[in-house]
């Protein structure tokens, strides 16, 4: 899955932004072609009435082919011939209202031209430029995010859940060595790293020093491990969560920083056991983990006057409490009594 694919390019984090186009992707705002056509319409109409208020303001130092002196149509005909490089012909408006069809109907037309032929060439070659800035602009500003290693179905889905939970797409950033699936995360509006997670100098580029969580979804186990280790002594305090397929590999990723493991072939084989003979289990397991709607998993601190009481005794369905970074079950009889700087797991409804 991650290739080394910027082996013998050098050390990503000391490119210039302009040389990192294409490997560091920050998401578009996309707009309606209407609006940006009409945007570049009122623009370029902008520009002619700047260009024809200078104009007339210095009316003294043009000569009229009448010998009269400029109006404000003159000025308006003037700008409009300038700024088209139409130039000036053998045939040249004499009349008021010659002059008036000039400027209020060929000029619309000439500028509408100009997009068209212009527009599109200016946008390619603008287009590297405006992300080298974009890109300098987010490595500057981009903390406490989530970096998600592998945006395959493990990945994506995880995404998702954030997604759900009320992460916003700018505070994720997905690193993989598929171009095709980048191409879909950064449709969904995350920022994208092309290249292999393994290597430090991609996951600085994704910001993982300074993030606050990674997602490790890599289709293989120690590909995995290499990635934690590389995250881990990037950033010490980041939580690391890590998906395995084999639970045997579990303790080298404990090993290698990572906070929690998931193991996703046996969560996979106890929920298709529990299936086949309590199917709803199954159904509201997944309605738990689903934070879209129905019921879900939340954590909350505890309130100041849950102090000193036993969590099973509140409003909400408590099934554990996080102290001190430990997780214990609500029956316990060390969580009896609740404590500040508790953490609640509780189970939350979820309205749409």
């Amino acid at each position: 899955m991650f290739g080394d694919s910027s082996r013998g390019l050098g050390r990503l984090t000391e490119r210039p932004d302009y040389a990192l186009v294409g490997i560091l992707r920050i998401p578009e705002i996309r707009t309606s072609p209407w609006v940006s056509l009409t945007r570049r319409v009122a623009f370029a109409v902008l520009l002619l009435v700047a260009a024809t208020l200078v104009v007339y303001f210095g009316r003294a130092g043009y000569h009229d082919n009448r010998g009269e002196e400029l109006t404000l149509l003159d000025a308006a005909y003037y700008s409009t011939v300038s700024l088209s490089t139409t130039g000036y012909g053998d045939i040249t408006p004499i009349t008021e209202q010659a002059r008036l069809i000039n400027t209020i109907v060929i000029t619309p037309l000439r500028v509408l031209f100009l997009i068209v032929l212009v527009g599109t060439t200016l946008q390619v070659l603008t287009e590297r430029s405006r992300q080298a800035f974009k890109i300098q602009r987010w490595r500057q500003r981009v903390r406490n995010h989530t970096v998600v290693v592998g945006y395959g179905t493990k990945g994506r889905t995880a995404v998702d859940a954030m997604l759900g939970d009320g992460v916003q797409p700018a505070e994720i950033v997905v690193v993989d060595t598929d171009a095709t699936v980048l191409e879909a995360a950064a449709n969904a509006g995350l920022v994208t790293v092309h290249g292999s997670a393994t290597q430090s100098d991609v996951l600085r580029l994704a910001g993982a020093q300074h993030a606050a969580s990674l997602v490790i979804a890599a289709n293989r186990d120690d590909t995995a491990v290499l990635v934690t280790l590389t995250a881990r002594e990037l950033n010490a305090k980041a939580k690391i969560v890590a998906s395995i397929r084999e639970a045997e590999n579990t303790h080298l990723l404990r090993q290698s920083g990572a906070d929690s493991v998931v193991v996703s072939s046996e969560t996979a084989g106890r929920l298709l056991g529990i299936a086949t003979t309590t199917p709803s289990v199954v159904d509201m397991i997944e309605d738990l983990l689903t934070p879209e709607a129905g019921f879900a998993i939340a954590e909350r601190d505890v309130e100041s006057d849950e102090v000193g009481g036993s969590p099973r005794h509140l409003r909400d369905i408590v099934l554990g409490v996080v102290r001190e970074g430990t997780l214990i079950r609500v029956d316990e009889p060390e969580v009896d009594a609740l404590e500040t700087g508790d953490k609640l797991l509780y189970i939350r409804r979820v309205h749409k």
